[in-house]
């Protein structure tokens, strides 16, 4: 094979993966137009009547966040939501703000030492607008060497949804939810639907769903049940092992303590004999 014929042969590949790069270009924006985008606005529809909802009914949701070197943040949301969208030729995005009201109340009141950790802490409440230290003690440097932490104020919410036609996807970010910080998710196509719109609903309402978790492969789940009945068993015979282990020790110590017995007695005899000898 000569050169030209290498090179035709690499021109040829390119060209092949040109035209399968195109083809799956051209069946991302396919999928945005027919399936993501329509659901879009069905789900910026669903989200303005669900929010409307909130707003009559006004249901208690509380969250709970755990903040390093303090504890247990506790809230509740505020229903004031802030639902828009924004509508470009290849892409959309909706995007619900609100809002989680800290209950001073039911968070506590910690007292921390040390200025590493006093400063540690005072970054994390300044970083989330929790307040600032409290009854602070400082050194003849300035540095807070002792202070009272005690949460309030309000935590912001976001759930964003963001679609176009180079993924073909949806794109979910939710921010200060499941903790201080932000979870994404890539959505395909085939799981918008009633049900989807629902498991948001359900995440934003912090009850039971399955939106956030991944799906584990086949092969993996598999493999992990394996491990999983392989450690039930290997702990049954562990606990049938300790239990033998267990009965012969005290068949042993009840065996000992009997031959002991014996022993002391004939001890006994002994010196008895020696006596009644001695006496003769």
């Amino acid at each position: 094979m000569g050169l030209l014929d290498d090179l035709e042969n690499e021109a040829q590949k390119r060209r092949n993966d040109d035209e399968e790069a195109a083809a799956r270009k051209a069946e991302r924006e396919a999928a945005y137009r027919t399936v993501v985008e329509p659901a879009m606005v069905a789900l910026f529809a669903w989200l303005r009547e669900f929010t409307a909802k909130l707003k009559e009914l006004r249901p208690k949701i509380g969250m709970r966040h755990t903040l390093a070197g303090y504890g247990d943040v506790v809230g509740y949301v505020d229903h004031e939501f802030d639902l828009r969208e924004d509508r470009q030729p290849s892409s959309r995005e909706i995007v619900l703000s609100f809002g989680c009201v800290v209950a001073p109340s039911e968070c506590p009141s910690v007292q921390v030492e040390g200025t590493t950790r006093v400063r540690a802490v005072a970054a994390l409440f300044q970083r989330h607008r929790l307040g600032g230290p409290l009854a602070a003690q400082k050194d003849g440097s300035g540095e807070m060497t002792s202070a009272t932490f005690k949460a309030k104020g309000r935590i912001p919410l976001e759930a964003r949804f963001q679609s176009d036609t180079s993924s073909g996807q949806l794109r979910i970010t939710f921010t200060n939810f499941e903790d201080l910080g932000s979870a994404v998710k890539l959505f395909p196509p085939e799981r918008l639907d009633e049900a989807f719109y629902d498991e948001i609903g359900r995440y934003l309402l912090r009850e039971p769903n399955t939106l956030m978790r991944e799906a584990l492969p086949d092969d993996f789940r598999n493999a992990l049940k394996a491990r999983v009945q392989e450690q039930q068993v290997r702990r049954h015979w562990e606990s049938q092992i300790a239990a033998r282990q267990a009965e012969e020790i005290a068949m042993l110590k009840r065996e000992y303590s009997v031959t002991g017995k014996f022993s002391r007695l004939g001890d006994a005899m002994g010196k008895l004999r020696g006596l009644v000898g001695r006496k003769g």
